[in-house]
């Protein structure tokens, strides 16, 4: 085992001891998502996920998108009715837009964002938030690819997002719609790593000017918000692992002239970390 292998085997033994014991097969149901069988993650994972589902890979659909139907959100805070035609479309057909994408970090987790994103990000080609605003000064190219089960409904989609400039993976992670026990549907994100995944359950509401709003509020166990989720070493009891992250994201998708606007912040308790802005084009 090399030093990085050594690193990341003792960050999934810090989940382990932090975390609880959870029951992916019974109660915690709702924390299976896909993993990545090996340390560097970049898409890889997606054929392990088309396996598991039973129907593999639609590749090469231009119309892909990461929700089939936002209408599977409807519930108490989300009626698809009143969200903007186009923000609608950019989730049910994300294959069809391009992004440009600018980063502001608070400057006293600048230098964590930094050694975070050069320890695991970039080295693993997961997560890797960009630290300087140059580096997505070109754009971001994103491919979507729908995971099918058996009768060829689509139950994940992989979206993987790639500085232009260099190829380098940024985001490589699995959407669905879902409900979340006791909190109705909520959009869940998770993003496969080695033997484990960060996962985030997000509540939808739609804003009187047609925008959507994604939120991962705080609060216990269970409820939305950002989870860390590990395999046990094999042959030990029992087979997984769950903690509950103080990490906290809020996204506002929104409608500017011909482009779509994403403002997207995440905190660390009450602290903002990041803000990151996106804007989104339909393809010619």
């Amino acid at each position: 085992m090399n030093g990085w292998d050594a690193l990341d085997a003792s960050t999934r033994t810090f989940w382990r001891v932090t975390g609880r014991p959870v029951d992916l097969a019974g109660v915690h149901t709702w924390l299976d998502a896909p993993t990545s069988d090996r340390g560097r993650v970049e898409d890889a994972w997606l054929l392990e996920a088309g396996a598991r589902a039973g129907g593999g890979l639609r590749l090469d659909d231009p119309a892909a998108g990461l929700l089939p139907d936002l209408a599977a959100l409807d519930g108490p805070t989300f009626d698809v009715t009143r969200l903007d035609a186009d923000v609608r479309d950019f989730y049910e057909h994300t294959a069809q837009w391009r992004m440009d994408a600018w980063s502001q970090w608070s400057a006293p987790f600048l230098p964590g964002g930094a050694l975070i994103t050069a320890l695991f990000g970039r080295r693993l080609q997961q997560l890797a938030l960009p630290v300087r605003p140059l580096e997505v000064s070109r754009g971001i190219d994103s491919t979507v690819v729908p995971v099918l089960d058996a009768d060829g409904r689509q139950v994940w989609a992989g979206w993987v997002r790639r500085l232009r400039s260099t190829g380098d993976h940024l985001f490589s992670g699995a959407y669905r719609a879902t409900t979340l026990p006791g909190h109705g549907r909520v959009v869940h994100v998770a993003f496969p790593l080695q033997g484990g995944n960060v996962q985030v359950f997000l509540t939808p509401s739609v804003r009187p000017d047609g925008a959507l709003v994604l939120d991962s509020r705080r609060g216990p166990f269970g409820a939305p918000g950002a989870y860390v989720a590990v395999r046990s070493e094999p042959g030990a009891a029992p087979n997984h692992h769950a903690a509950r992250v103080p990490i906290h994201e809020r996204f506002v998708i929104y409608r500017d002239g011909d482009a779509l606007r994403t403002d997207h912040h995440l905190w660390l308790r009450r602290a903002l970390v990041v803000r990151l802005h996106y804007r989104m084009e339909r393809l010619a």
